[in-house]
């Protein structure tokens, strides 16, 4: 890792990306999850407008001002999600935002991340990109990210479909920078586990949608506690672009299942439906959805984490010998 994300490791009670979900990620999210010692982060399209945009994050510098000023405990840093394609109906005036707010962590999704690594780096902020695969992990280390969100299979929302295993072990024959890694993740083992094969960082997502702070509706919320991974499936068809989504949300909605799980490539048509849309709808889960069973507040669901992590990693060590790396200081 770089000297910046290392700091910010050591920020840090556990190294997780609390991943921006779009229509549930929200301020009161994100400042929890820097005072649970995690990265918060939202997507900026969540804000319905630019000057939304900008108000959130105002909001966010100041309530973590404020609990660094209250609170001796350490808070940890903040993050963006910026859409980098040209589709981006607000691509111009977000990354003008982005450059007077200064986040400190933009994560890029889509596009060429270039411009917006020019604007974060000229304030000293960090950027991650998420990839898919080889060559945009390849694409994004040219054009000089400061990480690599290795979204693999069985991630939330629009996930890839390389096993982590071999992902990350090509990924870092030609990555020696800061690595997360992403999909199903949603237990402490799991991100022992993703350590122990080189991963800086996890990207959690659904673990969080269940909770008290998230604009997920309700019935999305205890449709993710009832769910398991045999409830997910990966399609094109709502969005365009695969991605996993809860098979009850799916019939809820009123679509035929059959013919969905039968479509390829056949985006919005076998829906039917002109009103029915992916996210508001159709609702987004990764694989690990099972391990999900309680709806808590995002600060206790890291607490929870914090310790079943610290236990796991006395456990191999003392057991096993095997040592989870530390931060370097």
């Amino acid at each position: 890792m770089t000297n910046k994300l290392n700091n910010i490791r050591q920020k840090m009670k556990i190294p997780i990306i609390m991943a921006p979900m779009f229509l549930i990620s929200n301020v009161d999210m994100v400042v929890n999850a820097c005072k649970s010692g995690i990265i918060g982060s939202f997507p900026a399209l969540n804000a319905r407008s630019n000057e939304e945009f900008k108000i959130w994050m105002k909001q966010i510098k100041s309530a973590l001002t404020k609990a660094k000023s209250e609170d001796s405990q350490v808070i940890s840093y903040w993050a963006v999600n910026f859409i980098a394609h040209k589709s981006n109906k607000r691509y111009k005036e977000d990354l003008e935002t982005i450059k007077e707010c200064k986040p400190p962590i933009v994560i890029t999704s889509l596009g060429d991340p270039s411009p917006v690594i020019q604007v974060v780096h000229q304030y000293g902020g960090i950027v991650l990109t998420d990839v898919i695969n080889i060559k945009f992990a390849k694409k994004a280390v040219e054009k000089g990210t400061d990480g690599l969100i290795l979204v693999s299979s069985g991630a939330g929302g629009h996930g890839g479909t390389y096993n982590p295993f071999p992902f990350i072990s090509e990924v870092k024959k030609f990555w020696s920078g800061a690595t997360i890694l992403a999909g199903g993740i949603s237990n402490a083992n799991e991100i022992v586990a993703s350590e122990i094969l080189g991963a800086d960082f996890v990207y959690m997502g659904t673990r969080f949608i269940p909770t008290c702070d998230s604009n997920a509706h309700k019935e999305y919320k205890e449709m993710v506690l009832k769910s398991n991974m045999d409830q997910i499936i990966y399609t094109d068809v709502f969005s365009g672009i695969h991605a996993n989504y809860l098979i009850p949300s799916i019939t809820k909605a009123g679509v035929d299942f059959k013919q969905v799980s039968r479509s390829k490539n056949t985006y919005k048509k076998t829906v039917g439906n002109p009103e029915v849309r992916a996210w508001k709808d159709i609702w987004g889960a990764g694989q690990g959805v099972g391990s999900i069973k309680e709806i808590q507040s995002v600060i206790e669901v890291v607490n929870e984490l914090t310790n079943s992590y610290n236990l796991t990693k006395k456990n191999l060590t003392n057991d096993a010998g095997i040592r989870v790396k530390e931060p370097r200081n």
